[in-house]
């Protein structure tokens, strides 16, 4: 065991310990935390519109600060941007992520000096953590790769600003820079494809240990790297690789085709960061859901599902959360976000310790029809059918067919395969089937005649990429939603359908 190797297992056992206590003590520390942030930003504009100063408990809060997102909150935010100072958190934030909005266009979250640890040494302990479940301390001996946004950075109202994973690379610790690749010069590059290129060149003959990123952009890495070198597997040129990390897409999909392209299994960590904080992250190898990030500045609460647009109000929080209940992520945080929806929803999996799992988006889903399809039913459907025909999956997004050209309604499947089933028809009729069993409303639209069973349409080899090349999302943190309530993707991406089989087309 080299000397880096020793001192890592050390800082490693203290995380975990460290990790071990965090979570037996977490309702305390969500506590806590509220009033912390509460007095540290009560004389800032936002405290003062609010009046945190009569703010008492946890339901005086509900009271005077409600559930918003980024649109209602424009103006604090646009002050920020600005470089106004005590807006939302006391002084400048030391940076602003620039995020995709919906309805806002370009959001600028702000990033505070007390938030960043958040989502630095969140990292760091994820990592940490998995070396002391796995025992390989000898991850950092060698080069590190993460495929990320660029990391020059604008000026916006004097406050740099960038992508995530861009700032992100300005605050890597000295010791792991040694090891990072690509360099800067080369993660500067805009454009993904030539971006590629030129990190396929700087990696090809390093010893790589960890890669990090969105699983579709690593595919793409390592099947040009394949072409590029000539050698059968990514294990040829990288034997010592040992872990893949991603996070913000459900990985099963994409495993049987990155398992083939590596030539054997990689230990994988799965990880939930977001440019309005680091939420969660995998803390065991077999453990389901991500161990919630419950002391490290942020407040949570949880809306149900069903009541976040006709009861905002009952906002739950850790200590009367329930397993297996949809909730609306809510957060509050020293980053000077204040009841803030960031538009995912999760699930509770395990409350000794707090373990979540990601089940979508509060604005994506497909309830043209009242079924409401959630991502999670459509991501569990697709890897059990999936599994049981041996296929691989490069991409796939759904949508509702609302007009179609002859019979009723139904679901479309947009989906690029790997490698096509051998019986696309019965693939089809056993992903509906999981569908129904997945979701009862779907269920008793198909049993009643008002939709038709799903239809699948695959799409040409590399169709996906083509479509988020075009949308200006090709690489780095982007992803193709799972799915969406209109036709606005499937309509966009009419020039990649691939003709259906004749004994399957629409009757």
């Amino acid at each position: 065991m080299s000397i880096k190797s020793w001192v890592v297992k050390q800082v490693a056992s203290y995380t975990r310990k460290k990790l071990l206590r965090n979570a037996t003590n977490a309702v305390n520390d969500q506590m806590s935390i509220l009033r912390d942030i509460l007095e540290k930003a009560k004389h800032t504009k936002f405290g003062k519109d609010h009046h945190f100063d009569k703010i008492k408990n946890h339901q005086d809060f509900i009271a005077h600060v409600p559930i918003r997102e980024y649109e209602d909150l424009k103006k604090y935010f646009d002050a920020i941007a600005e470089g106004t100072p005590d807006v939302t958190w006391p002084g400048k934030p030391k940076y602003l992520a620039k995020t995709s909005g919906t309805t806002s266009g370009v959001k600028y979250i702000p990033i505070t000096h007390d938030s960043l640890p958040n989502h630095i040494q969140t990292a760091r302990n994820a990592i940490l953590n998995h070396m002391t479940q796995s025992g390989s301390y000898d991850l950092f001996d060698a080069s590190v790769i993460f495929l990320s946004g660029s990391p020059v950075l604008e000026k916006k109202g004097g406050i740099p600003t960038g992508r995530l994973s861009g700032i992100v690379n300005h605050e890597i610790p000295w010791w792991l820079k040694l090891n990072q690749v690509p360099s800067f010069q080369t993660n500067s590059i805009e454009d993904w494809e030539t971006k590629l290129q030129s990190i396929i060149q700087e990696t090809k003959e390093k010893d790589l240990r960890i890669i990090s990123g969105i699983p579709p952009w690593v595919q793409m890495y390592f099947e040009n790297l394949l072409q590029i070198t000539g050698q059968p597997n990514i294990k040829k040129i990288f034997p010592n690789l040992g872990l893949f990390i991603y996070g913000g897409v459900n990985y099963e999909p994409y495993r049987p085709k990155l398992e083939s392209l590596m030539g054997f299994s990689v230990p994988s960590l799965e990880t939930y960061p977001a440019s309005e904080g680091f939420i969660a992250f995998q803390d065991g190898l077999k453990n389901e859901g991500l161990l919630l990030n419950t002391n490290s500045g942020i407040f949570y609460e949880f809306v149900p599902l069903n009541k976040i647009f006709s009861d905002p109000t009952a906002r739950y929080t850790l200590a009367e959360v329930e397993l297996g209940v949809d909730y609306a992520l809510i957060i509050s945080s020293n980053a000077g976000l204040w009841g803030y929806s960031i538009g995912d929803c999760v699930r509770f999996v395990s409350l000794h310790p707090y373990r979540i799992v990601v089940t979508g988006r509060v604005k994506h889903f497909i309830s043209a029809f009242g079924e409401h399809v959630i991502g999670k039913e459509v991501e569990e459907a697709m890897i059990l059918v999936s599994k049981k025909y041996q296929v691989s999956i490069v991409e796939y997004t759904v949508a509702p067919q609302v007009n179609p050209t002859h019979g009723l309604p139904y679901h479309e499947w947009l989906v690029e395969f790997a490698d096509n089933p051998a019986d696309l028809e019965n693939f089809e009729k056993d992903l509906d089937q999981e569908m129904t069993r997945q979701n009862i409303y779907y269920r008793d639209l198909i049993e009643g005649k008002i939709l038709r069973p799903l239809v699948i349409t695959p799409i040409k080899r590399d169709g996906f990429r083509a479509y988020m090349k075009s949308q200006g999302k090709l690489g780095g943190q982007n992803k193709v939603p799972r799915l969406s309530d209109n036709r606005k993707i499937a309509d966009a991406m009419k020039d990649f359908y691939l003709p259906r089989p004749a004994e399957i087309q629409e009757s």
